[in-house]
């Protein structure tokens, strides 16, 4: 799945159906299970651009969503 630029990541992850709601993206974030282009991110509200890679630890194992 591709997101558009200039979504937010917690937005990011609620339509990669990642998350249902804003606060299990709030909670997945800020526990630090969400990284981008391979770093830590712990701001739900940050405006991703294109080509960003954004990478989340579930149960099920990585997945992995493109921007752009």
């Amino acid at each position: 799945m591709r997101i558009p630029p200039g979504t937010t990541l917690g937005q990011a992850l609620k339509l990669a159906d990642l998350v249902d709601t804003g606060g299990e993206a709030k909670v997945l974030v800020q526990a630090g299970d969400v990284s981008v282009n391979g770093e830590m991110e712990t701001r739900r509200g940050r405006k991703l651009e294109a080509g960003d890679v954004i990478e989340v630890e579930t149960y099920e194992g990585p997945e992995r969503v493109e921007v752009g």
